[in-house]
């Protein structure tokens, strides 16, 4: 129930933040136009509610740190602030040397790779010089199957399709640089396996919950 209670909640400053928009202040140009910045965090992998831990040991989950990049365009719609944006990250989130099995994660041992991210953003000005914004979109990830309890890794992954939502808030530094803070919920609900053969499995339901929490700073141009 836990990622419907987010997904919800995000809902929700979404439809909030027209009626916000009618007492905030004007759209300053330093919040609009095509920007690009570095992102670095915390990455949570973890299993979703659907699934059970019946084997006594809390390893639904990885962690590790997250880093990467992502690209956007922002403009002024009134008094909103509306973009898109695009994200490109990896992460070292990685199943440790216990012997996994298929039901303790849904993967076995894995290795977080990369994620890809596009999605929109709306947001409203708390003072001039802050902004406070929701976002939600498409998200497509990648895991790297790790070879029993041994520093290798296979060529196989799988690749999950996936939603995200998040909130959060943006300073404008300068004219023409930013620095935000950024909480992200993504749930992956099917997935298939790419085989180191080059093969293909056919799609499958997996239930895979990720909450990030990161800082990015960047450049409007």
């Amino acid at each position: 129930m836990r990622k419907f209670v987010l997904a919800a909640s995000a809902a929700a400053a979404f439809a909030a933040t027209p009626a916000l928009a009618q007492d905030g202040p004007p759209v300053d140009p330093v919040f609009t136009g095509p920007r690009v910045g570095a992102i670095v965090g915390y990455d949570h992998v973890g299993a979703g509610s659907d699934v059970s831990n019946n084997n006594g040991r809390d390893d639904q989950k990885i962690d590790g740190l997250l880093y990467g990049g992502d690209v956007g365009y922002d403009l002024a719609v009134g008094r909103l602030l509306v973009g898109a944006e695009g994200e490109v990250t990896a992460s070292t989130a990685s199943s440790s040397r216990n012997p996994y099995t298929s039901t303790t994660f849904g993967y076995g041992r894995v290795r977080q790779l990369r994620d890809l991210y596009v999605g929109g953003r709306v947001g409203i000005l708390a003072s001039p010089t802050t902004m406070i914004y929701a976002k939600g979109g498409y998200t497509n990830s990648q895991l790297r199957v790790l070879a029993g309890s041994t520093n290798f890794s296979t060529n196989n992954r799988f690749e999950l399709d996936g939603y995200r939502v998040g909130a959060g808030v943006e300073h404008a530094v300068g004219p023409h640089s930013y620095a935000k803070v950024e909480y992200r919920y993504s749930n992956y609900g099917r997935a298939d396996v790419l085989y180191g053969s080059g093969a293909t499995s056919g799609r499958f339901d997996v239930d895979t919950d990720r909450h990030q929490v990161v800082a990015s700073y960047g450049f409007r141009f």
